[in-house]
């Protein structure tokens, strides 16, 4: 493998160990190494409580990943215990992916975000999938109890800094993009799959089942 050092624009170099990894890094200091604390202390409680939004970031017994976006009122994760979380799933387009590969592989990683808030939280653990438990009923929205949640027992957890944010400008709406600019969600699909109906038809359709089957 040619060093890390070597600059020629016209090549790739990969690196395929953590040593030549830690040679172009550096080595994390020991606050970064020690701010795992590995459970759910009263910060990250009051965080998990004014999120609206976590991504969960599952994997399969094959080795290939997948990232669910998952939306609830600011308290809709439900927080057990210093160790146990819950997600209410609700309901979706049925591909269950996130599930599928839990049930099969529990190791999954939480990212939560607060809207404003440049530092987000990290919590990995091992996670279930339930479908009947004490605490359903605490997971309801508008009279409806989730058909599943994922339980989440927490093996990390920890802060990550704002430099993400910062540098993407995610909160700043005055560098988002023009909404006219980029395509709605009706024209990808008729493109992509070659449907025959307007886009307009289609994105009507989409809105109508996200506002009448978000619980």
């Amino acid at each position: 493998m040619a060093s890390p050092d070597t600059h020629d624009p016209g090549r790739i170099v990969t690196i395929t160990s953590e040593e030549g990894l830690r040679r172009v890094t550096g080595e994390p200091s020991e606050a970064v190494l020690r701010k795992d604390i590995g459970r759910l202390d009263e910060h990250a409680r009051t965080f998990i409580g004014a999120s609206p939004f976590v991504l969960l970031a599952t994997s399969g017994p094959d080795g290939t990943c997948d990232v669910s976006p998952r939306g609830e009122e600011a308290g809709g994760v439900l927080v057990l215990d210093e160790h146990t979380l819950v997600i209410p799933d609700r309901p979706g387009n049925r591909r269950i992916d996130s599930l599928r590969n839990i049930v099969v592989n529990p190791n999954v990683g939480l990212l939560f975000m607060v809207p404003g808030t440049e530092e987000t939280l990290r919590v990995n653990g091992r996670a279930q999938v339930v479908s009947q438990a004490p605490y359903m009923e605490r997971l309801s929205v508008r009279g409806k109890v989730p058909a599943l949640a994922i339980s989440v027992e927490v093996r990390e957890c920890f802060f990550h800094c704002s430099k993400a944010f910062r540098r993407s400008s995610l909160w700043r709406p005055e560098r988002w993009p023009a909404r006219e600019s980029l395509p709605t969600l009706g024209q990808i699909m008729k493109d992509q799959l070659s449907l025959d109906a307007p886009a307009e038809l289609i994105d009507e359709d989409l809105n109508a089942a996200a506002r009448d089957t978000l619980y």
